[in-house]
């Protein structure tokens, strides 16, 4: 028998939370739910008023994936969905999350939550930054950080503030707030970033996405600037072996890792790091401290 939940005067059935989801440390749809839970005060801001994609493995890591713009079957009509044209489809809507209902109705179909960089009133005018750095073996998160630092003084050096978050996987995200900007003008911006990374870190850098060019390097991903682009969410669980969440850190403890241990965080340490460090990407979303974007 599925188990009913009232969530916000909106019913949800929540399905199979004895269903193992995370294999390496038997981390079941149960407690997934309970980490959506416990953290929606900290996620659902980062969320609000950006159409998501979803990238949904309710057979855990191993099982099928599936990478979904679209609202899935069965969505609720009481679910927010916002128009997002696209070039193939000019009717094309989206889900947005915008409230603790919504979010565990998603939370229980098992996803990874990824945002555009742009609101829903505004598509493809972004007020976000983001640069995605991906070390390619046998570069680490560690080197990844080495990069992080180097990108946050050069965008200081025109004015943005950068924050950083584990990707939840192998890398880090870099993210600065902008003044809302086409998508296409601060994707040129990003590039140029990359490649002056690329020329003033050339044996650590690699700012094109062909895996020739990226064993031992870090791959300073600009693409995810483009307004059809989407990025992992801060806060989100990511479909691994075990259940790692894309944390946002200090730059503190950027500066200090020394063990791609230290920046790997799974479900279970995000609320005692919220306790100490509050939300560290929070400006973000308060659009504290953007800047306009440096004209090429």
């Amino acid at each position: 028998m599925t188990p009913i939940t009232e969530v916000e005067g909106q019913r949800i059935a929540l399905s199979n939370l004895d269903k193992v989801i995370h294999p390496a440390t038997g981390t079941t749809k149960g407690e997934i739910l309970h980490y959506y839970a416990v953290v929606a005060d900290l996620l659902l801001p980062h969320l609000r008023d950006r159409p998501l994609s979803f990238l949904r493995y309710p057979d855990g890591p191993d099982g099928q994936l599936f990478f979904t713009k679209n609202p899935p079957p069965g969505t609720p009509d009481w679910v927010t969905t916002a128009s997002v044209p696209r070039s193939d489809d000019p009717g094309a809507r989206q889900v947005v999350v915008d409230g603790l209902a919504s979010l565990m109705w998603a939370a229980n179909l098992v996803v990874e939550f990824h945002t555009h960089q742009w609101r829903a009133a505004a598509p493809g005018v972004a007020d976000r930054l983001v640069l995605d750095l991906d070390p390619g073996a046998p570069a680490t998160v560690v080197d990844c950080c080495r990069v992080a630092l180097w990108l946050r003084d050069r965008l200081a050096a025109d004015g943005l503030t950068a924050y950083a978050k584990t990707s939840g996987a192998k890398g880090l995200h870099l993210y600065a707030g902008i003044e809302p900007t086409p998508s296409d003008v601060v994707s040129a911006y990003a590039k140029r970033l990359a490649v002056e990374a690329e020329t003033e870190l050339p044996r650590s850098v690699v700012h094109r996405m062909a895996k020739s060019l990226r064993p031992g390097k870090v791959f300073v991903d600009h693409s995810q600037n483009a307004a059809a682009k989407t990025t992992a969410a801060p806060y989100t669980l990511r479909a691994r072996a075990r259940p790692a969440v894309s944390t946002p850190v200090t730059w503190e403890e950027v500066a200090a890792c020394g063990r791609p241990e230290e920046l790997t965080f799974l479900l279970g340490d995000v609320a005692a790091r919220a306790e100490r460090y509050g939300d560290v990407l929070r400006p973000l979303v308060d659009g504290a401290g953007a800047g306009p974007v440096p004209e090429g």
